[in-house]
């Protein structure tokens, strides 16, 4: 595949898509009889309709980032939302307010960490002149008391890692049950790259504040169009992000897979020059590695914007590859995973409402692009070194890639992906690989 070949499709691919219906679908069948949605502010639960033991003047959630790298910048916490009254009956009102304003903690009821930071959640309350942090699992339920509001059932769901959206009961809804407990439906987990999946949970939540799990099943499938990268062999599987934000979760996993394609790129490149590649294919491999720096960084400012940290990936010490396995993992993941990832970063740059979106894929598309097309020189290179039954392996792994490709983008991602961030729905998705297959895959 020739550089300006594959540009031209995908110039030609996404032309067709601009004129495709954006079609928002939900996913799995449940019974959502006498649930309705948590109430939510900017994307996150909100304090309103909660009901304490010893009722506050103010409360406010938060979430603040630890950074453990070197030199990390300051960063106060995150004002997400509020109810009631800053210092209403403080004796001193402008020290309460100081108090509130430089309150922060290293702690949280809910602690997600990833590369070198950690989210932490915690609620920051006025009460007279107390100004407290409730930055513990223990201090949340106590703060609670009994948990009698819909809404409270909802934050203790969250603060023990499950998620809940804003805007589909499939995936975030309350009931009241007549034992005066309630049913709370939640996820976990991410559907950003192969391998990957959301889980949807039932929980009951007693008066008392115990969280049991009902039931489980997996709704969605990873899709692999936010993998941009390429992935390592030996990449260990993360755990779930937590947040309370589907495009948090996204470009946390996101930044997750980028940085595990640093690793991809750098042993890539020993690979080549272990097996006789031209120095220009390894160099291309070193600016890759270079590159996936970069898109890491973008991703993962993204996902602090939305709330979450990105898990550092582990990828386990392997021997370098013989050239037929090289070669075999370059169909797989570069001439057609890496491909369809570089035209979907190209579509998000075009479809995502978000600006600051639209502006990190449009950098990381082009580079994504160039990554493809070391991956389609690296195929050509290493076909004239490889036996006929070799060059025939490779073609049915790359037959069966693209099949699976069409099984993972076939569930419906959460209706704020589809806009704010510009993932293509199944039907654009299917049309996007229909184009790659009869153009470049046949």
């Amino acid at each position: 595949m020739e550089p300006l070949r594959l540009r031209q499709l995908f110039a030609r691919t996404l032309r067709a898509s601009l004129a495709s219906p954006l079609v928002l679908a939900g996913c799995g069948i449940i019974d959502l009889e006498g649930y309705s949605a948590p109430s939510c502010e900017d994307g996150y639960l909100a304090v309103t309709g909660l009901n304490p033991a010893v009722p506050p003047d103010f409360v406010q959630l938060r979430n603040v980032y630890t950074d453990f790298s070197p030199n990390p910048p300051h960063r106060g916490p995150n004002i997400l939302n509020s109810s009631g009254t800053a210092c209403a009956t403080a004796s001193q009102p402008s020290v309460c307010q100081s108090a509130l304003d430089a309150l922060t903690t290293e702690k949280g009821f809910l602690r997600s960490c990833g590369n070198d930071a950690c989210t932490n959640y915690f609620l920051a309350t006025t009460r007279g002149d107390d100004v407290a942090a409730i930055d513990t699992l223990d201090g949340l339920r106590s703060f609670l008391g009994t948990i009698d509001t819909a809404q409270e059932a909802a934050l203790l769901a969250f603060a023990q890692g499950y998620n809940l959206s804003c805007n589909n009961l499939a995936r975030g809804a309350v009931r009241a049950d007549a034992d005066g407990g309630f049913h709370v439906i939640t996820t976990q987990g991410h559907s950003c790259g192969a391998g990957s999946n959301v889980t949807r949970h039932i929980l009951s939540v007693s008066p008392s504040g115990d969280v049991k799990e009902e039931s489980s099943a997996i709704i969605e499938r990873g899709n692999p169009g936010c993998a941009i990268g390429r992935r390592p062999q030996g990449l260990r599987a993360a755990d779930g992000v937590a947040c309370a934000e589907a495009l948090g979760r996204h470009f946390a996993a996101a930044a997750h897979l980028e940085a595990a394609s640093i690793q991809a790129f750098l042993r890539l490149r020993e690979e080549l020059a272990l097996h006789g590649a031209d120095e220009s294919l390894q160099d291309a491999a070193l600016a890759s590695a270079l590159e996936e720096v970069m898109h890491t960084q973008l991703s993962t400012r993204l996902a602090h914007r939305f709330g979450a940290t990105p898990p550092r990936p582990q990828v386990e010490a392997l021997p370098l590859r013989s050239l037929f396995e090289v070669a075999l993992d370059n169909a797989v993941e570069g001439c057609t995973r890496e491909t369809y990832g570089a035209l979907v970063a190209h579509h998000q740059a075009l479809h995502a409402r978000d600006e600051q979106v639209r502006g990190a894929m449009a950098r990381i598309a082009e580079d994504e692009t160039r990554h493809a097309e070391l991956s389609w020189a690296i195929d050509r290179w290493a076909h004239t070194r490889l036996s006929e039954s070799e060059r025939a392996t490779l073609r049915e792994a790359r037959r069966a890639a693209v099949a699976a490709l069409r099984a993972e983008v076939a569930t419906p991602p959460d209706a704020d992906l589809v806009t704010e961030a510009g993932i293509p729905t199944p039907e654009v998705a299917a049309s996007l690989l229909t184009s790659l297959e009869q153009s470049l895959w046949a």
